[in-house]
């Protein structure tokens, strides 16, 4: 249809019996009603494409004639349409009369009736009525088709603001690839000043312990002094302690370090490290233990919780060059819920009164290598190396300082569910009776290394076994065929060839050989991992004598 102004709307008029159309007509413009006369019902189809407001229509009109073109124009009106139809009836009631007219009420759909003869006033209200109501569906097809133009003006703006977000975010994805690779290779540069950082810190400290061992055995072939070399015997063991726990900060910050976690007295053993503290400290430094009666126990590795202990209390210590006092403290802290920590956990805090650090300290403390000492002072692996005992351990460490007051560094230990054991193991260092050679059994010992090959020959001969060494895997299977009078095989994991120790140990149970398996290795992460979920005994290089003993007993029964 085509759309004009409400006030151009008019009424078509059909009646087509005497003077009632133009009377109809007439009556309506006089209340300022715009209308045409339609002489029948094929003039009225010919208008309804026209702009119109309402119809007028006498019964007679359509009585007994084809409505069809009609009712199909009806039916097919847009949505917003719906043409108000006023009838004039007459007063017949036939059956067939009503019949019809409630039959034409259901094909107009919007009907008004007016039975005749009826009232100028009434039939002008109902037409106005009727003119009012077209008007608002006029005004709501301009509302849908305002509503219409500005939905595809929406969508035009939408397309053009996703248009230019793809483009804003095609270059954002170019400046996050170049940002990844400045990223990596900053990444790469930093790790060059980490490597550097290394290599003057372990450096340093590693030349300082060849400087005593190899200068401790070049004394030894000067002196026959029992004493000076007893002297001499102890400086050099002591250098390479020092070595060995170098070694275990570096595998510990990289989280490599195999953790032998089981529950653990904090009191019994923070206390039993007295005398350690004393000899580390000095005098000037006092140490002061404040440990709650009903502390719980925790599920740490022993020996590398001394070694985080005495690294944060050599770290206060030299925050103190003046002297001062060092408290350890350790309070229970239940249900804590902090940076991913769910449960129970002892607070161990060290806490010292000297310079402190500044924020930009603070903030790169745990950096592996990064030190405030002076060159050559130190590698910067202390509190690298207490952080990575925390997270393998499954709490976490905290530092507050501020400075000219002190620094306190407080470790988060998970509780143990279970009582620490009273009797702990054979102290280090005591060292067994020796045996008459091959007292105590037969030893394949797979090595391929010969120095490490002829210490530990000589070590297993003092525990009074008979050893043959062989260098790789297959040497030992070749050994193993030929000669099954051994009663151990002791072998290191990390090898050159096709086999490594792990496998080896698994093609011995393969075939069924009834020959129990001990493994070693200086790799933490092969240790503690493929070997022990094999099932067999791992000891970690470096060991002492004692350890060893102790080690091949249990193995052996």
């Amino acid at each position: 249809m085509e759309v004009r102004e409400p006030e151009a709307l008019r009424v078509l008029v059909v009646a087509p019996i005497g003077r009632d159309a133009s009377a109809a007509a007439e009556l309506l413009s006089r209340g300022g009603v715009s209308t045409e006369v339609c002489r029948d019902l094929e003039c009225l189809m010919e208008h309804l494409e026209t702009n119109v407001a309402a119809v007028l229509l006498a019964e007679e009109a359509i009585y007994r004639q084809d409505t069809t073109a009609l009712t199909t124009w009806v039916r097919e009106q847009p949505a917003w349409s719906d043409l108000p139809f006023v009838i004039l009836t007459s007063h017949l009631t036939h059956p067939n009369v009503s019949s019809w007219r409630r039959e034409l009420v259901g094909m107009l759909r919007n009907v008004s009736l007016l039975e005749r003869p009826v009232q100028a006033i009434t039939l002008t209200s109902t037409v106005q009525a009727a003119m009012r109501a077209r008007r608002r569906q006029y005004e709501l097809k301009a509302l849908v088709e305002a509503q219409a133009a500005a939905a595809v003006q929406l969508e035009d703006l939408v397309s053009a603001r996703t248009r230019e977000l793809q483009a804003a975010n095609e270059e954002l994805r170019t400046q996050m690839i170049e940002r990844t690779h400045i990223e990596d290779s900053l990444r790469q540069a930093q790790k060059i000043e980490a490597l550097g950082q290394l290599t003057g810190g372990v450096a340093h400290d590693f030349n300082n312990l060849l400087m005593v061992i190899l200068g401790g055995l070049e004394m030894l072939d000067h002196t026959d002094e029992a004493a000076r070399r007893k002297l001499l015997m102890d400086g050099m063991r002591q250098a390479a302690h020092r070595g060995a726990s170098l070694t275990r900060q570096l595998l510990a910050f990289s989280r490599r370090q195999a953790l032998q976690p089981q529950p653990v007295d904090l009191a019994r053993q923070i206390g039993g490290m007295r005398e350690l503290l004393a000899r580390s400290l000095g005098g000037n430094v006092q140490v002061q233990l404040e440990l709650s009666q009903d502390l719980w126990p925790v599920h740490v590795d022993p020996g590398e919780l001394e070694l985080v202990v005495l690294n944060l209390a050599v770290n206060a210590r030299d925050a103190m060059p003046k002297g001062g006092a060092i408290v350890i403290r350790a309070r229970n802290v239940p249900s804590l819920r902090l940076d991913g920590l769910r449960g129970d956990f002892v607070r161990l805090s060290i806490i010292d009164t000297g310079v402190g650090m500044t924020t930009e300290v603070q903030r790169r403390v745990f950096e592996p290598f990064f030190t405030t000492k002076d060159v050559g002072k130190g590698s910067g692996l202390g509190l690298a190396q207490v952080y990575g005992f925390a997270q393998q351990s499954g709490g976490n460490v905290q530092i507050e300082s501020e400075v000219g007051r002190g620094t306190t560094v407080a470790l988060l230990l998970p509780r143990s569910e279970s009582q620490p054991e009273r009797d702990g193991p054979a102290p280090e260092g005591l060292i067994p009776e020796a045996g008459a050679r091959g007292a105590a059994g037969a030893v394949l010992l797979v090595e391929d290394d010969d120095d490490v090959a002829v210490m530990v020959s000589r070590m297993l001969g003092r525990l009074g076994y008979r050893v043959s060494r062989v260098a790789s895997a297959s040497s030992a299977l070749a050994t193993l065929e030929g000669d099954n009078q051994f009663d151990l095989v002791f072998s290191d994991i990390m090898m050159p060839g096709d086999m490594d120790g792990v496998e080896l140990g698994r093609e011995l149970r393969q075939r069924g050989a009834n020959i129990p398996v001990l493994l070693t290795s200086g790799y933490a992460d092969a240790a503690s991992g493929r070997a022990e979920s094999e099932g067999f005994g791992v000891l970690r290089k470096p060991y002492s004598l004692a350890e060893l003993a102790m080690l091949l007993k249990s193995i052996r029964g």
